[in-house]
């Protein structure tokens, strides 16, 4: 199964962030975009976002079908895709943060200490 930049980009928005504002959304979408143009991750928004154990959506065990999920998620899934697609085609909607991490507030990953933390949105904590 091929899938496109918008589709892995939309999928891990929606796994990432369904919940959150759409600032949150963009964000999420931003530190995997930012991803792909740093020379430490991979070089497509696919193989970044499939990177093994980068996001925790990608190793739960539940599915990674947005169709599978109840009616208020498919709702999400479908406003997700259209965002992801407007971001790709206009950049100039991201934030410009420079993000490449981030992580829910609840947890307290040991690699914080070594990244500048450069915004809080919604639940989450970004760094570079």
């Amino acid at each position: 199964l091929m899938m496109t930049a918008a589709m892995c980009l939309a999928l891990n928005m929606f796994f990432e962030a369904r919940n959150e504002s759409l600032i949150g959304q963009v964000m999420v979408a931003e530190v995997t975009l930012n991803r792909v143009v740093d020379a430490r991750f991979p070089d497509t928004v696919c193989e970044v976002v499939w990177q093994d154990k980068q996001f925790s959506w990608t190793h739960d065990g539940k599915t990674d079908n947005p169709n599978k999920l109840p009616h208020v998620d498919r709702e999400a899934w479908r406003w997700i895709k259209v965002l992801a697609d407007i971001l790709l085609e206009e950049p100039e909607y991201l934030t410009k943060t420079g993000a490449l991490y981030y992580h829910a507030e609840y947890v307290n990953p040991y690699w914080t200490d070594h990244y500048e933390r450069v915004a809080v949105e919604g639940t989450h904590i970004f760094y570079k």
